[in-house]
């Protein structure tokens, strides 16, 4: 098995994207690689001119200052020795580098144009050069072709001073022209112009093999980019096309396995190779084809069998459908003996219900009678309190007998003391304690009266207290009795309804075993269908084809199966 194989889709698919970033990150890589040889190029190029233009500004420098001697040799102009002077203060780098100064500038001079812009630092020409990247052996170049120019300045510098010291048109200005324009000069400035030649091949090669190599490293990162791409995109489409080629060739071995199922072929063998998802779905198919097949192969076995039991099914129905018709008939003799029962039950409860009410009634007038005797004992306790009073009332007019008693005594004492004059006041007060004493002895006889009268009450309250606790008990007595009979009524009633329901739950009974009657029936033509829908469940699992070694159940002429020998020794073995 392949390590591709052993991957599931899931990681297949990782796998293909990890190489897709492998491939990005390695094109990303050499471009990035290809943009700095590239940039190399570009500053190699950038060197190159740069280079070029600072030694041809020295070149085109001894040019101008041999045309401007020249020019003032011939005519005397001023400007041009000042021009020739601004030369060698801007190589010198004692004065500012003026604008565009690398490219046609003096030309725009002498015709008196300016050259637009500001100009720039005041720099050496061979500080430039050393800043720009000029090697030693570049250099030393220069220095010979400046130590050369110190005689070529000498003859320029005494033309000029001869123009000076005659002016034009003068044989001063004339052996001027002479000093700058004969062999000598000339050999003088190819001398020059020499070590500056070779100063220009040195500075072509440098920069040249800078290009070169330049180029080289681009072109080199190019074919690594190529070839790095066309790996990565050979290998991503390897992977691509084992993963693809494994997934349809499984998805097709799929789809025929699941057709030969559809038509019923389980004799398949099913073999999965790998462990991804469409080797798992091969895997779930085989484990399905033997899932279906063992279950074909038990429902060919257990048809014979639904078979046989629908038939002792059936026979057992018909004897079951005559037990039940007995039971139906013995129902109905339990019915009418548990009407009869329920008609007597009725009957003592209605009686039961009749003596409650007549107890009842007789509790009724015992409470009454009871309230009646509670209102005479309250009577004879109002009656009693009442002659309490009287007596405290008599007492009281006793003791006023006694104080007036005392004071009409007192005032007979106080008639004897004033004499003659007191005697009239004595006999009125000798009165009035003979009426207090009558008095006295008045309320001393109503309060004896009143006394027995107290005692009598007493008496008679403490009988109708007697009375009334009787009448308590008489009332309690019959209201037990009156709950007893409730009971018995309540109970009579509990057992005419639980006779009732139990009529009721024999009729149902009844009910119930009729209908079990005409379901047997029914359960009988099931039965009968279930039979044949077992053979018709034999003849639809036939069309699977099984292994030779499997059980099998084939159609046996109309409304008969035959089973394999093993299953049937079985069930006979049960029977």
């Amino acid at each position: 098995m392949s390590f591709i194989q052993r991957l599931q889709l899931r990681q297949k698919f990782w796998l293909l994207a990890a190489l897709l970033a492998v491939l990005v990150g390695v094109f990303a890589a050499t471009q990035w690689r290809l943009n700095v040889a590239a940039d190399t190029v570009a500053a190699a190029y950038q060197q190159r001119y740069r280079s070029y233009m600072l030694a041809d500004e020295l070149r085109q420098s001894s040019d101008d200052l041999t045309r401007l001697v020249r020019a003032y040799a011939a005519s005397g102009d001023e400007r041009w020795r000042q021009q020739y002077q601004e030369v060698l203060d801007i190589r010198a780098g004692k004065r500012p580098r003026p604008a565009g100064y690398e490219g046609i500038y003096w030309d725009f001079r002498a015709a008196g144009i300016d050259v637009p812009g500001s100009p720039g630092p005041a720099v050496a020409l061979q500080e430039l050069m050393r800043r720009t990247g000029f090697n030693d052996a570049e250099m030393a170049l220069l220095d010979e072709a400046e130590k050369r120019s110190a005689a070529l300045a000498e003859t320029e510098a005494r033309a000029m001073q001869l123009v000076q010291a005659g002016g034009a048109g003068t044989p001063e200005a004339a052996q001027a022209r002479a000093l700058v324009n004969d062999a000598q000069y000339l050999r003088t400035k190819a001398d020059i112009m020499q070590p500056v030649a070779e100063f220009f091949r040195e500075l072509d090669a440098r920069t040249g093999g800078a290009v070169a190599d330049a180029l080289q490293q681009a072109r080199r990162w190019q074919t690594i980019q190529i070839a790095s791409g066309t790996l990565a995109a050979a290998l991503l489409l390897g992977v691509l096309y084992s993963v693809f080629a494994q997934v349809a060739a499984s998805m097709q071995r799929a789809v025929q396995l699941a057709e030969r199922v559809a038509q019923g072929d389980l004799t398949q063998s099913v073999q999965a190779q790998g462990s991804d998802e469409v080797a798992q779905l091969l895997g779930a198919l085989g484990r399905m084809q033997a899932a279906l097949t063992q279950v074909v192969t038990t429902v060919r076995h257990g048809a014979d069998g639904v078979a046989t039991a629908s038939a002792e099914i059936a026979q057992g129905n018909q004897d079951l459908s005559a037990r039940t018709e007995s039971q139906a008939s013995a129902l109905q003799q339990t019915a009418a003996s548990m009407e009869q029962l329920s008609s007597t039950v009725r009957q003592n409860a209605d009686n039961a219900r009749q003596a409650n009410q007549l107890a009842q009634g007789a509790s009724g007038v015992a409470t009454r009678g009871g309230q009646v005797v509670s209102e005479v004992v309250q009577t004879m306790q109002g009656i009693s309190g009442s002659s309490r009073r009287i007596a405290d009332i008599i007492q009281v007019i006793d003791s006023i007998a006694f104080q007036t008693n005392i004071l009409a005594l007192n005032a007979a004492v106080e008639a004897a003391r004033a004499g003659e004059q007191g005697r009239g006041f004595a006999v009125v007060a000798g009165e009035v304690r003979s009426l207090a004493q009558r008095s006295a002895d008045a309320a001393r006889e109503i309060k004896q009266l009143i006394g027995d009268s107290v005692q009598r009450v007493e008496t008679g309250t403490q009988l109708v207290d007697r009375a009334g606790s009787t009448m308590q008990e008489v009332v309690g007595s019959i209201r037990r009795v009156t709950d007893l009979m409730g009971e018995i009524s309540a109970a009579s009633s509990e057992q005419s309804a639980g006779v009732s329901q139990v009529g009721e739950a024999v009729v149902q009974m009844d009910q119930a075993t009729q209908q079990n009657a005409a379901l047997v029936e029914e359960m009988a033509a099931a039965a009968s269908s279930l039979r044949s829908q077992a053979q018709e469940l034999v003849q639809a699992v036939a069309v699977f084809r099984l292994d030779s070694g499997q059980a099998t159940v084939a159609p046996h002429g109309p409304g008969q199966m035959v089973l394999a020998a093993p299953y049937a020794a079985s069930l006979a073995g049960q029977h």
